[in-house]
């Protein structure tokens, strides 16, 4: 039977072997505007992995369109670079191509040298909290130019086709929205005129790089903005890049940076957002690509045989697993590492101008460094504890040549990246836990299940080297009351293994408490499978149904003694859980403690001195704290022995994963 995923596809004139599309993303590996090693290494494993097409981006157009750290296209000086990285992508089998782009308003003095991004009109801009100056007639037209320019610097770098960015927020989709676009001349008002300088840019590099060079456009299908575009003004716009602009593929992204609705975290679901390129595909007769969510092949494979799209766009899945197309070819999908949406390595990253990492994937952007070298002597590894710290470093020390041995007390692989799948959208850290195991069961390595490790079968086994990966535990708080039977912990809340009442007082507003305040708010609500039976069958209305999703059984007063609540989490997922928070109805209170805890409720104390709180359940998040007694153990006997993940010092799961790598391959 035919697999839709691996059928090949015809753009322009362009044959790719199969619809699996790596869309540009930004990766800060470039150097003042210039390839890196690290960029070529990156770019050509996903090569290599067997996605059938990649786009490298976004590059600039001029000197006001992005930063020192996105490729540059605006200079002929840049083209060996680019060359370079094409050569990288191609010779590894996959098509290559560069998006180009002008961030307009979304561009800071910052990056600039204090010069004034530009826009069609100064409107400011809530991410850069900057105001913009409108280009004049005159500058539009260089802009234009510009696009042009560069997008001939592409193809003579030797890149098989060129995307433009025509959404996100950026300048096209800034000309092209009426919430940034107060213009007056022919390139303002009306849709027609909105449109105009969007495909000006398209017909100005179709008439640079030629008829037989793929022109693609990256577009938003929905913005997502209160009174910005939605679907049908864009479906227009689709249609005109075609018809008049000659444009051979679009390929459809969703929402501005600014937008409230979750585009990229774990709780979006796979592939929801395809019925927005249903809706362009209808419209339009050249090859329509799908994006955002799509992290595993079942999903990809039925949007494209449901008809929904021709391609899809898988990014941060080639982040996370750079092979999963030539798995998914050969047979081995259950040997995927599928990507999170947990934004801690991507999409974070970028705020505190890092490279990108992964969570998932530890060699992502160091591919040349971490590429394994076999030990000429095997050493005998014991690795104690079986979450994510544990896994990453026996199939790391595996990897190498050594005997790896991994000790789990529990009945199964995983640790607390099942906690961390508990809250409602986080789904996929469960997944995870699955996958590392499942690699695990493919490797070499040894797995003991429900066996405690002490002092006496470190003798009997002998190791070589001991990494120690045996996790946290919570803090009990030294308040009064702390003991009552009214007082559970967050993480027994979160196995479910404990009821609370209707009245809940969360202690703790990091990213534990954050968590399970969320996961109690869920409790009693309609879930989706319950919202669409109920919908289609005209059961209730909209608005109730709505009502109904968003308001459970229990009332929750989150407390937090510090300033903030949510320190410890990414801003990439911190906004969209603050907004299911105030969706929910969710009270929260800062520079408040928990003075003593009784059985009718809790005593705290804030800005406001001290109040008593009715509570049925006290749920405590307070913390955790390293488990690594064994260490000391270990070291007395004189065996080599590191600590990694929680049980070295506390952090988020990207830092387990990242250190048991690095001391698998070390060892």
């Amino acid at each position: 039977m035919r697999d839709p995923l691996f059928e090949p596809i015809v753009i322009n004139h362009l044959e790719v072997k199969n619809r699996i599309y790596m869309p540009a993303m930004h990766m800060n590996m470039a150097v003042n505007f210039e390839v890196t090693d690290q960029l070529v290494d990156f770019y050509a494993e996903r090569a290599k992995g067997g996605a059938g097409m990649i786009v490298v981006g976004y590059a600039t157009v001029d000197e006001l369109s992005g930063n020192t750290q996105n490729i540059g296209a605006h200079k002929d000086e840049f083209i060996p670079g680019l060359a370079r990285l094409a050569s990288a992508i191609r010779e590894n089998g996959a098509r290559a191509a560069v998006q180009i782009n002008h961030a307009g308003r979304y561009n800071s003095s910052f990056f600039l040298d204090g010069k004034q991004p530009v826009a069609p009109s100064a409107i400011a801009s809530r991410m850069t909290r900057e105001t913009p100056r409108a280009l004049t007639l005159e500058e539009i037209e260089q802009v234009i130019d510009h696009f042009a320019q560069a997008a001939l610097r592409v193809k003579k770098a030797g890149y098989d086709g060129v995307e433009i960015l025509s959404g996100t927020g950026y300048l096209i989709s800034e000309f092209l929205s009426p919430l940034t676009n107060t213009r007056d001349d022919r390139y303002g008002g009306d849709l027609e005129n909105r449109m105009r300088f969007g495909l000006e840019v398209m017909q100005a590099i179709r008439r640079e790089v030629g008829d037989d060079f793929p022109v693609i456009v990256r577009m938003n299908g929905n913005d997502f903005m209160p009174k910005g575009q939605g679907r049908l003004e864009l479906q227009a716009y689709a249609q005109a890049l075609v018809e008049n602009a000659g444009v051979d593929a679009l390929c459809i992204n969703v929402g501005w940076h600014e937008a409230r609705v979750p585009q990229i975290i774990t709780e979006v679901p796979r592939g929801v957002f395809g019925y927005l390129a249903r809706g362009i595909k209808e419209r339009v007769s050249v090859p329509v690509i799908a994006s955002h969510r799509i992290n595993d092949p079942y999903t990809a494979r039925d949007m494209i045989g449901d008809g929904m799209c021709d391609m899809v766009a898988m990014g941060r899945s080639l982040i996370a697993d750079p092979y999963l197309p030539e798995k998914s070819r050969t047979g081995k999908e259950d040997q995927i590492i599928h990507c999170i949406a947990c934004a801690q390595g991507c999409f974070d990253n970028l705020f505190k101008l890092k490279p990108v990492e992964c969570l998932c994937n530890p060699r992502a952007g160091r591919e040349a460094e971490t590429r394994p070298v076999l030990v000429k002597t095997p050493r005998k590894i014991m690795v104690v504890g079986g979450g994510p710290a544990g896994m990453s470093a026996a199939l790391a020390a595996a990897e190498r040549g050594h005997q790896v041995t991994l000790y789990e007390r529990s009945n199964r692989l995983g640790g607390q990246l099942y906690l961390a799948a508990a809250p409602p959208g986080r789904d996929e850290f469960g997944e995870l836990a699955k996958d590392l195991a499942r690699q695990v069961a493919v490797s070499p390595v040894t797995v003991r299940l429900g066996k405690e490790v002490d002092e006496a079968l470190i003798d009997a086994e002998r190791p070589d080297a001991v990494i120690v990966a045996t996790g946290a535990e919570p803090i009990q708080p030294a308040i009064p009351g702390a003991n009552l039977p009214n007082v559970v912990q967050a993480w027994d809340v979160l196995q479910n293994k404990v009821y609370v009442g209707r009245r809940v007082v969360v202690v703790g507003g990091g990213a534990v408490g954050v968590e399970t305040a969320l996961f109690l708010a869920e409790k009693g609500t309609l879930s989706g499978d319950a919202v669409k039976f109920l919908l289609v069958n005209r059961a209730e209305d909209p608005q109730t149904l709505y009502e109904l999703a968003i308001k459970g059984t229990k009332e929750i007063l989150l407390i937090e003694m510090l300033d903030k609540i949510g320190k410890d989490i990414g801003r990439s997922t911190k906004w969209c859980m603050f907004q299911e928070m105030d969706r929910t109805g969710l009270k929260k209170l800062t520079v408040t403690k928990a003075v003593e805890i009784t059985p009718e409720g809790i005593l705290i104390e804030g800005p406001e001195g001290r109040q008593m709180v009715a509570a049925d359940s006290v749920v405590l998040a307070i913390g955790s704290k390293s488990v690594n007694a064994l260490a000391d153990v270990v070291t007395k006997k004189g065996i080599d022995c590191v600590s990694v993940g929680d049980a070295r010092r506390v952090a988020q799961a990207i830092d387990a994963i990242h250190q048991g790598f690095r001391a698998g391959q070390d060892v």
